[in-house]
C-alpha cells in the first residue's frame, strides 16, 4: 500500500475542494467528488505531486465531457 505525505494529502484535499468549485451545484454529487477524489489519487500515485498537475488531471475530466455525470 502506497503512503503519501501529510503535505501531499493537504495538497490532494485542496485540489478536490478547488475542482468541486467548477462542479455546477445540481450536479456537484457525493459520486462525482468520489470520481475526482479517484483521478487525482491515481495521479499522485503515478508519481504527480503538485497542485498544478493535480488539477489540470482532475478538471479535464469536466473538460472533456467524460462519463463524471452520467
Amino acid at each position: 500500500m502506497q503512503s503519501f505525505s501529510p503535505e501531499l494529502i493537504t495538497t490532494m484535499r485542496t485540489v478536490l475542494d478547488d475542482v468541486m468549485t467548477h462542479i455546477p451545484v445540481e450536479q456537484a454529487t457525493s459520486g462525482i467528488k468520489i470520481r475526482l477524489a479517484e483521478i487525482i489519487l491515481k495521479a499522485a500515485s503515478d508519481g504527480q505531486t503538485s497542485y498544478d498537475v493535480l488539477f489540470a488531471a482532475a478538471s479535464s475530466q469536466i473538460q472533456n465531457g467524460s462519463s463524471l455525470f452520467t
